[in-house]
């Protein structure tokens, strides 16, 4: 998805009543943003310079995502080189963020209800939903313990843009629901039972020290990085996939744009502003040939051992339910009502027996 900004229509209609085509105006705006533009900016240490192979240049922002000096960072790279887009680690599912004030956001964040679990579980199937709110609760515990509402770079991002003309906003994340499902489908029911507990019982307080860590790395990822690090199949799909993901979209992104007046092709600048774990696979992704299509898909599971799974996975389904509980209340009484519950709890019990 990319959304295209209004700041071209309000600064071409502004102050400039002798002009008498809209391509005058368009040309205009074009060399006003030339003019701002820094050939050799001085950027944040955050910032990583990449090159496409036309020239097209990417300036790619490593943030933590609950960080005001990373908001900082932002705002000065964008205003330094003007570019034609700016790219952000969002996916549609997280577009709403991007408008939502800080106040509005940290109430979100810390108010998960049923309504939340059952829009999850519809949009990703009862494992992959309830999982998600446990991740949730991973970045709502931040919130509390900070005061400070996620994304706040990815929003400074979306203003800064709107006022450098002709450029455009693009959502480069995978899809939270295709992240999730790959996610799940990765792990076996112990795994899963397991990183339920322990998403459970996250209640470790945030020290002053952690939140000045963050000035050097993404702590929401670090957490996540912690908690999974025994489950390499999950580091593999929440981040190591992701990184092929953002690298496919920023690539896209950096493509040659037309100038006016004669639409030559020109190199793009792109700003890309990402969690600072996925820079270095960025760097690594950035020159090699990437295959998008397999990390989009979800494999369908084996035959051998259904039955096996599905008793097993109603346990499993009773330790998420029990976290959700914990995470927001009531949720655990009402997930027994859950249409998607209701399912598996029908395919556990036994056949009729066969007509004679």
């Amino acid at each position: 998805m990319d959304q295209d900004n209004n700041s071209e229509v309000s600064l071409g209609t502004a102050g400039h009543g002798s002009l008498h085509t809209d391509s005058e105006a368009v040309e205009l705006l074009w060399q006003v943003r030339a003019q701002r533009r820094q050939s050799s900016p001085e950027l944040p240490e955050t910032v990583t310079r990449l090159t496409a192979p036309d020239g097209s240049l990417l300036y790619l922002v490593g943030t933590a995502h609950f960080s005001d000096s990373s908001k900082k960072d932002v705002a000065t790279t964008i205003r330094a080189v003007q570019p034609d887009v700016v790219v952000v680690e969002l996916c549609q599912y997280r577009v709403s963020m991007l408008k939502m004030d800080e106040k509005t956001l940290l109430k979100e964040a810390k108010d998960i209800n049923l309504d939340k679990v059952q829009q999850a579980i519809k949009q990703n199937g009862v494992m992959s939903g309830l999982m998600q709110i446990l991740l949730l609760k991973v970045s709502a515990h931040i919130t509390e313990q900070l005061g400070m509402a996620p994304g706040g770079e990815f929003r400074e991002a979306f203003k800064q843009a709107g006022r450098v003309p002709f450029c455009k906003f693009h959502l480069g994340d995978r899809p939270i629901p295709v992240t999730f499902k790959r996610a799940i489908a990765a792990l076996s029911l112990w795994q899963k039972a397991r990183l339920a507990w322990g998403l459970c019982f996250l209640s470790d307080p945030i020290s002053k020290e952690d939140v000045e860590k963050c000035k050097q790395k993404d702590l929401l990822e670090q957490t996540m990085l912690e908690m999974i690090g025994e489950f390499p199949a999950l580091h593999q799909t929440i981040v190591a996939e992701r990184d092929i993901y953002l690298t496919h979209t920023l690539r896209q992104a950096a493509r040659c744009v037309e100038a006016p007046p004669n639409a030559q092709k020109v190199p793009a600048v792109v700003v890309g502003v990402v969690g600072m774990g996925h820079v270095p696979g960025i760097e690594r992704n950035w020159e090699k040939e990437l295959n998008i299509q397999e990390i989009m898909s979800v494999a369908p599971p084996s035959r051998f051992g259904w039955m096996l799974r599905t008793v097993l996975k109603a346990g499993v389904i009773g330790v998420l339910g029990y976290a959700c509980y914990r995470a927001g209340g009531g949720m655990g009484r009402a997930l027994l009502s859950l249409p998607a519950v209701q399912s598996l709890l029908d395919n556990l019990r036994p056949l009729p027996p066969a007509a004679a």
